[in-house]
């Protein structure tokens, strides 16, 4: 087993794995979290976003011995470790990074309230009512969420909890309140109306 990072300072590690036999799981830890399908075709078994700690180091040895164990058993058929990667590979990140001056903040997706854009900048507010920019478009924060999450229009891509209340505002459209203090306001269009609440009647 090997543990990498991903920039080094000549480079991406993933270089190395292409020109190089990897017959041996990887766990990638990085400070960036866009590598993530990339390490997962790398041999990549757990990706750890900086900065780790003990914890989440114990944690990816874990799954490594959980593996190991698995992939041990010779009437393990081929569909089930192709089921195992899968599933690695469609695992939603646990925190997006904010970058404040010198400092990079990861901040747990569950705690976001909603993402939305002002001015062309993509911003987060957290339920505690904090906000930060983010350096990611609303497509990309939308592929990285769980279904916690909705993207109620092109600007506000918002979680379960956060939503108050939904009214109508005229005939072709709904309102919608937040728990938290936005000043901005929510629309979504008749279109997406029944499809909304379905994903909201889920939680």
């Amino acid at each position: 087993m090997v543990f990498s990072d991903i920039q080094l300072g000549d480079g991406l590690s993933f270089e190395i794995f292409k020109n190089i036999e990897c017959p041996f799981p990887v766990i990638f830890c990085t400070a960036y979290d866009e590598y993530a399908l990339s390490a997962f075709k790398t041999n990549g078994i757990d990706y750890i976003l900086k900065p780790f700690s003990e914890q989440t180091i114990s944690d990816a040895f874990t799954k490594y011995s959980a593996l190991k164990k698995t992939f041990s058993k010779n009437d393990l058929p081929i569909e089930n470790i192709l089921k195992i990667f899968e599933q690695q590979r469609n695992q939603k990140p646990g925190s997006v990074l904010v970058y404040h001056k010198d400092k990079i903040i990861p901040v747990n997706i569950e705690s976001i309230a909603l993402f939305y854009i002002e001015n062309e900048t993509t911003f987060l507010i957290s339920f505690d009512n904090t906000k930060h920019s983010i350096g990611k478009t609303l497509e990309e924060l939308e592929k990285m969420t769980s279904t916690s999450f909705y993207r109620v229009n092109r600007q506000h891509l918002i979680h379960r909890k956060a939503i108050k209340e939904a009214s109508h505002y005229f005939t072709r459209k709904l309102s919608i309140s937040l728990t938290i203090p936005f000043a901005g306001k929510i629309l979504i269009r008749k279109e997406k109306i029944t499809d909304f609440f379905k994903w909201l009647s889920e939680c």
